[in-house]
């Protein structure tokens, strides 16, 4: 597996990816209407398009396969950290986690933080990662619960 940045072919993979695993994924811990909310099918590819090229995500691909993404900004958010649906637990969240703090290290950044889903919970938490708060956030007129999560580097 390999960690590489973001090509603008990878859009609709990356669309694909993110829908596929909160609607196979997170349905486990939130309903069926907050995941429609949260990942809708239909999808905006201008936006994701435009949004991509501003985050410049990194990249997981394993045999040529888009299998992850993470995004890093510049104050130590991280935005979107997705492992595809069918490759969970085997490694490449925990990779493509260390790649993104290894690159803030280098950056001089400090801090790091998301805000993690019920799912996502229980794979930062061993990483380091601590709550700060649990929120309310809304999504298309739906509450969906999450988590502010930080690390300090």
């Amino acid at each position: 597996m390999i960690i590489r940045e973001y090509r603008l072919s990878d859009t609709q993979i990356i669309m694909e990816l993110f829908y596929d695993t909160i609607h196979e994924i997170n349905i486990c811990d939130y309903t069926q209407e907050q995941v429609n909310a949260w990942a809708p099918e239909t999808m905006d590819y201008e936006v994701w398009h435009k949004r991509l090229q501003a985050k410049l995500p990194y990249i997981a691909e394993n045999n040529g396969e888009i299998v992850g993404f993470g995004e890093l900004e510049p104050d130590g958010h991280i935005d979107c950290f997705y492992c595809h649906s069918k490759y969970q637990r085997k490694g490449i969240g925990s990779v493509l986690l260390t790649y993104i703090e290894n690159t803030a290290k280098l950056q001089r950044i400090k801090r790091l933080y998301a805000e993690v889903s019920i799912t996502a919970k229980p794979f930062f938490e061993p990483k380091g990662f601590s709550v700060v708060r649990e929120q309310q956030v809304k999504r298309r007129g739906v509450w969906l619960k999450n988590y502010v999560m930080e690390k300090y580097l």
